[in-house]
């Protein structure tokens, strides 16, 4: 670490975006989390290095070229705009090019407080860094855009949020950390040369290839909007639900960041919401592609000044497409179809009405459809539904269809390498969280091989991928978590 390369462009090129801020250190760090995965991508030791990690990302020591700052920007949180919002319980240390040129950011949450905090402590808990360790491994494995996570630094600092609960730092790495709310705040504030200057940073580090182009800013905007798109089709194949989609939790580049009240679908249920104070389901499960587009457009209006309404209505127009050709093409994948022809939508929808009819597991349900043999009339997984006519009925029309395009083996392969055994469950989250408030961080570490092969069916992992206990179904998941 202290061989990284700070090449600090946003501290240099972004003036009147952000406060200068020291991070503020917790009392007595240990490593608690550790991702060899992410160190890779950092010239960093698979091995972990437990006093530097504690020395730099508990912030008793500074990183040698760090430049500690506090972002500013805006966003709609739960539909209503508030004008100042900012890194209130984080700072962005700086960005390091990495040998391979890669520029990263590394931001250090839960560093104290900023002038962003709103009152708040400007701390993160244990159990929410865990949460977001686990989360960022999990949908980086699953193939999904993310933000990544290198560690997470317990320590004896109390903190006060329902209960007391000891404080944690996390840092989290990214390409850019670029929201939304970034250009939304310049706009409604009218500081249209900040905005300009924003977006000129974006083209020239993270959509370089738009910067020749007639129209730059639509280009840019066009990705945008297809990124969002395609993330948001990929969280709908697996059951994953983000929980807070304000305008300040949406990236730029398309990645899931701000890991907070989420949760991966147990029980099918369109209607899921994994926050516990989202009263009104904004943000359920089935609201996440019309919410992700509503986002898009207080994006456009904040790139007003740099669009007209015709190219903005023009890249729009491309999210709808961009999302139900990412999502057919997983559901193919996932049902072992070569494509989804047009009356394929009724038949997937029959099973999925069946699922939420009965609440039966959705990964589960899936798993145990790729293991099925379509020549089979009678399929074992009828045994798990109440309704065993209605599953009978779709089974058939089901197999036939696939039995029609032939190559059944090769398709059941595919299947097998789309629909995942293991997710991250909010009860395994809660079984490691509880075990490391104890001091006791081998369930984390376990947890992440789980996590690291959710495609494979191993004997020693095999509880992981059990239904989940009753008990679970009582766990509430907050904007605090």
């Amino acid at each position: 670490m202290e061989n990284w390369q700070f090449d600090n462009r946003w501290y240099r090129q972004l003036k009147g975006s952000y406060s200068e801020v020291a991070p503020s250190a917790v009392d007595n760090p240990r490593l608690v989390a550790y991702s060899s995965a992410t160190a890779t991508l950092l010239d960093l030791p698979k091995q972990a290095d437990e006093d530097a990690l504690c020395r730099y990302f508990s912030g008793q020591q500074a990183l040698p070229g760090a430049q500690p700052l506090a972002q500013v920007y805006a966003g709609h949180q739960f539909g209503q705009y508030v004008p100042q919002l900012g890194d209130g319980r984080g700072l962005l240390l700086g960005q390091i090019c990495t040998q391979q040129a890669q520029l990263w950011d590394l931001h250090l949450k839960g560093a104290g407080q900023t002038p962003y905090s709103r009152f708040g402590d400007g701390r993160a808990v244990l159990r929410s860094s865990i949460r977001e360790f686990l989360a960022s491994e999990a949908l980086q494995a699953l193939g999904i855009p993310t933000t990544r996570a290198l560690c997470v630094i317990g320590s004896d600092t109390p903190v006060r949020r329902e209960t007391m609960e000891s404080a944690a730092t996390l840092l989290r790495v990214a390409e850019s950390h670029l929201r939304f709310g970034h250009f939304e705040y310049f706009f409604h504030r009218n500081e249209h040369e900040k905005l300009k200057a924003l977006a000129d940073y974006a083209l020239e580090h993270h959509f370089a290839e738009c910067t020749d182009s007639e129209a730059p800013y639509l280009d840019m905007f066009i990705q945008v909007v297809e990124r969002t798109a395609q993330l948001i089709a990929q969280w709908q194949a697996v059951g994953f639900t983000h929980g807070v989609m304000n305008t300040d939790n949406m990236s730029l580049l398309g990645l899931t960041i701000d890991y907070g009240p989420y949760g991966f679908m147990d029980g099918y249920n369109a209607g899921y919401v994994p926050n516990h104070s989202d009263h009104g389901g904004r943000y359920s499960y089935a609201q996440q592609p019309s919410i992700g587009y509503w986002n898009l457009q207080c994006l456009a209006l904040a790139l007003s000044p740099l669009l007209t309404k015709a190219q903005s209505e023009q890249a729009l127009a491309r999210y709808e497409p961009a999302l139900l050709g990412r999502y057919s093409q997983l559901m193919a994948a996932k049902f072992g179809l070569a494509e989804i022809q047009q009356n394929d939508g009724e038949m997937l929808n029959g099973l999925f009405t069946l699922m939420q009819a009965e609440g039966q597991d959705f990964t589960r349900t899936l798993r145990q459809l790729s293991q099925q043999r379509v020549d089979d009339a009678r399929t074992p997984m009828e045994d798990d539904w109440v309704d065993r006519d209605g599953f009978r009925a779709w089974w058939q029309a089901y197999r036939q269809r696939r039995l029609a395009q032939g190559d059944s083996d090769h398709w059941q392969q595919h299947m097998l390498m789309t629909n995942p055994n293991y997710v991250l469950r909010n009860y395994l989250a809660q079984q490691v969280i509880e075990q490391a408030e104890q001091g006791d961080y081998s369930g984390i570490a376990q947890l992440q091989k789980v996590l690291h092969q959710p495609f494979a069916e191993l004997a020693e992992f095999e509880q992981y991928a059990a239904l989940p206990p009753d008990w679970s179904k009582q766990l509430e998941i907050s904007c605090s978590s």
